[in-house]
């Protein structure tokens, strides 16, 4: 219904390269924290940092469904840290790029991101706001021909390492949400500093907090138009939750997979663990939770590709895919016993790395507020325009 032929063969190619450029380094990039420079550019050079940007810029021009195909793919290396520091830069810095860059910045910064030459991340969160984007306190006042930024933004993945960093501030401030712009800034530029941040998951990613001190950026580095920010951010937030739903649905997948495998071999009391009761009935429940949410997970996605505005839908997807892959998860680790606390297993990293996800891209108390504004109060939110 959703994958063709060319569909499955992407699929199949882009395991084949996890295999083979990725997986290898998994290890060494949890435990270090820092993802090698060198597979950026092998992601680049195989086209998958450009599946949905436009040809003109070296992308592909794809269809959602080939960047379902890379969000699922990448759940199932064991690395929740790696796959975010890919999606973050590819589905959050990259889609301001595409959607609000002038053309001057596309052909600089969009182009040199699908290649993987450049790094990007986006700055939105800060200390004291959370999930609430509108009480942000970072500001960007206008000097001449320049935009002056202060302030400070946190659990800013590729925060570290980035070479461009797209944020999120106050050129209007009496204006509230209605007085935020989006912004493009060099790594480089004066007064910029990042800190690391020691996280209890996503251990490969580089997450930080980072601080601007008078940071001083062409008035041209403004992203679409002045104080319309909050918009955009609120437009692209239905592909950021579609994105953390279809990684939820794919980790949840990848658990149960390898859940069955082990109780399959796995005998106590003189039968195999799967041939207990208990535990066949439970995994029944648990595979049938992830196929309704995987599947209306696809059947939004079809419509965002399709051209409708999904917020609601994709704030569904996120607030039920990643509590049911929280809980899928932590019973897998359950049937694993004594070895799924090990970490020689893959359920403890996966149990940790998924516990991120009804947090991060808005909290799922701020998603079920969100929900109830547009089913109980009949709110209707609209794309920017």
């Amino acid at each position: 219904m959703f994958f063709t032929e060319e569909h499955q063969q992407f699929r199949q190619g882009f395991r084949d390269f996890l295999q083979k450029e990725v997986v290898p380094h998994i290890e060494k990039w949890e435990e270090t924290g820092t993802i090698d420079r060198f597979i950026w550019e092998k992601f680049g050079e195989m086209g998958y940092f450009g599946i949905n940007c436009p040809e003109e810029y070296g992308g592909l021009d794809l269809d959602l469904f080939f960047t379902v195909i890379f969000l699922e793919e990448m759940q199932r290396i064991h690395s929740g840290g790696f796959a975010a520091a890919m999606w973050a830069h590819a589905y959050l810095a990259m889609t301001h790029l595409k959607a609000e860059g002038s053309e001057e910045i596309k052909q600089k910064y969009l182009s040199a991101s699908i290649t993987g030459e450049m790094i990007g991340c986006l700055c939105i969160t800060e200390p004291f706001g959370g999930s609430d984007v509108a009480a942000m306190r970072t500001t960007a006042v206008l000097e001449g021909d320049e935009y002056v930024i202060n302030g400070s933004k946190t659990f800013i993945t590729n925060g570290v390492y980035s070479d461009y960093l797209i944020v999120a501030a106050k050129t209007t401030p009496e204006k509230g949400a209605k007085g935020i712009s989006i912004f493009l800034i060099d790594r480089d530029a004066p007064g910029i500093s990042s800190s690391k941040l020691d996280k209890l998951g996503w251990r490969a990613s580089d997450t930080a907090e980072i601080a601007f001190d008078n940071v001083r950026i062409p008035a041209s580095h403004l992203m679409g138009e002045k104080d319309n920010g909050f918009f955009y951010i609120m437009q692209h937030f239905a592909l950021e939750r579609l994105v953390m739903g279809i990684n939820a649905h794919a980790r949840a997948e990848y658990a149960i997979e390898y859940v069955l495998q082990y109780i399959s071999d796995r005998k106590a009391f003189g039968k195999r663990v799967d041939e207990f009761q208990a535990i066949r009935h439970r995994i029944a429940k648990m595979a049938s939770d992830v196929e309704i949410v995987k599947t209306f997970n696809y059947v939004t996605a079809k419509r965002l590709n399709d051209g409708e505005y999904v917020v609601k839908e994709a704030s569904m997807s996120k607030l039920n895919a990643t509590r049911i892959a929280d809980e899928v998860i932590y019973d897998c680790l359950q049937f694993l016993g004594g070895y799924g606390y090990m970490e020689e297993y893959p359920m403890a990293r996966l149990l940790r790395d998924s516990r991120l996800g009804p947090i991060g891209g808005g909290t799922s108390e701020i998603l079920c507020e969100i929900l109830s504004k547009m089913i109980i109060d009949k709110k209707d939110y609209k794309p920017a325009t």
